[in-house]
């Protein structure tokens, strides 16, 4: 079974869902057949790379809140957090443009990487004191390398800003043919899909339900064939 999860690196209910969603993968029985794909959407797109802004006075400008009401959610979203065993920094993070780290994603998907490095994006934005968008190019290969890149393979992707362009975008398309107005949204082998940062309850009857649903195999008779079992293979006959 497959499940996919669109979210952003600048997304706090990414973070917390992705937490949430593992709990309840941990304890799914059959979790050892269930591959989980990260995909792309960009919660601030049209935003310029250098436009680096502390996250308070992002919130107050795109979305019209008083400071206070800001700084209120972000301690929200602290506790919710720290429910789920993550470190939060409420104070002093700063937001800017994902596009890069999508793009680095998805060549770490080709890697076999991509778990480790969206884990280890989520740890910096959130919970370090070191900007992830203001040190530059050689921050995100810093952080590429702890989740087991290459340097050299990481600096050459970030170079060209085609390289994996086309993959960010075709997930950001197919996000809303499948409806998907924010993140994070998890989708079950193209069958459910489940919106924003569910308790792990939630997670676990979607998980149980789709895998129930999946449909038995149906295998084409072609008629008698040789074949190994249990016994061994079965040996030709000399005519």
């Amino acid at each position: 079974m497959r499940v996919e999860i669109w979210s952003d690196i600048a997304c706090p209910w990414c973070y917390v869902g992705k937490a949430r969603f593992e709990k309840a993968l941990e304890a799914f029985p059959h979790r050892d057949d269930v591959e989980v794909v990260h995909r792309s959407f960009e919660l601030d797109p049209d935003r310029a790379k250098d436009d680096v802004q502390p996250v308070i006075t992002m919130l107050t400008r795109k979305y019209g809140m008083s400071e206070a009401q800001a700084l209120a959610g972000e301690d929200n979203l602290g506790a919710q957090a720290a429910a789920e065993g993550l470190d939060y920094r409420t104070r002093d993070r700063d937001h800017g443009n994902t596009f890069d780290m999508h793009r680095l994603l998805h060549f770490a998907k080709e890697q076999g990487r991509q778990d480790e490095l969206i884990q280890i994006l989520y740890r910096a934005n959130f919970a370090e004191e070191r900007s992830l968008f203001s040190e530059g190019a050689e921050r995100l290969v810093e952080l590429a390398v702890e989740a087991g890149l290459d340097a050299e393979a990481v600096r050459k992707v970030l170079a060209d800003p085609a390289a994996y362009a086309d993959e960010v975008r075709a997930d950001e398309r197919e996000a809303a043919q499948l409806g998907a107005t924010g993140v994070p949204f998890f989708v079950l082998d193209r069958k459910y899909g489940v919106s924003g940062a569910q308790p792990a309850e939630v997670f676990a009857q979607a998980l149980t339900q789709a895998w129930g649903e999946r449909p038995p195999l149906k295998l084409l008779d072609e008629g008698d064939a040789d074949v190994c079992g249990p016994d061994g293979c079965a040996v030709p006959q000399r005519g």
